[in-house]
């Protein structure tokens, strides 16, 4: 646990147990979804490192699913309120067909479930799945929607001044899950 300017950072999921959630993210997608027709779809950006990090464990066990990117950034309900911080676009990447197959969205944490709606959105233009679920890392609580992870590695219970900072190898140069604490006003 570090301090700085009051504001507390614990690590709640080490490297480790990073790789024991997503291990158990694979075994819950296969025993799921037995047969059937499965595509992953991660959402920009860590949300992509996590489907490929489930699809790689479930390649290692003979089972290939495709795996897409998904950008959701213009389809925000906040995209009019960043102000000079845009969010950079990335290049949504959906290289197999969607329709009628069961597309599983992955990304990292779940909170109130506005990138979720943006992600159903997002991926409406590209088809339409028989089956669309959810997986993510780490599910936090406080929805503002009525959206669910069908999948989930970790939920964790966080205060409203509370958040969760995840960060991959492959996108951030470390590895780790953490709850930071805010000063409450």
């Amino acid at each position: 646990m570090s301090t700085t300017s009051e504001i507390i950072t614990e690590e709640i999921l080490t490297p480790t147990g990073i790789e024991e959630k997503v291990a158990l993210l694979a075994d819950e997608i296969v025993d799921r979804c037995g047969d059937d027709e499965v595509a992953f779809v991660g959402i920009f950006t860590r949300g992509v490192t996590l489907a490929h990090r489930v699809a790689k464990v479930l390649a290692d066990r003979g089972k290939n699913y495709p795996v897409g990117t998904l950008d959701i950034s213009l389809y925000r309900d906040d995209f009019d309120r960043n102000g000079p911080d845009f969010p950079r676009l990335e290049s949504s990447d959906i290289p197999f067909a969607i329709d009628g197959t069961r597309a599983i969205l992955f990304d990292e944490v779940i909170y109130t479930g506005r990138t979720i709606r943006a992600a159903l959105d997002g991926l409406m233009d590209y088809g339409r799945p028989r089956k669309i679920e959810l997986a993510v890392l780490v599910d936090r609580g406080h929805r503002e929607l009525p959206v669910q992870p069908d999948y989930v590695g970790f939920p964790v219970a966080t205060e409203s001044n509370q958040y969760v900072k995840v960060r991959f190898h492959e996108d951030d140069g470390k590895e780790g899950v953490f709850l930071v604490t805010e000063p409450q006003s």
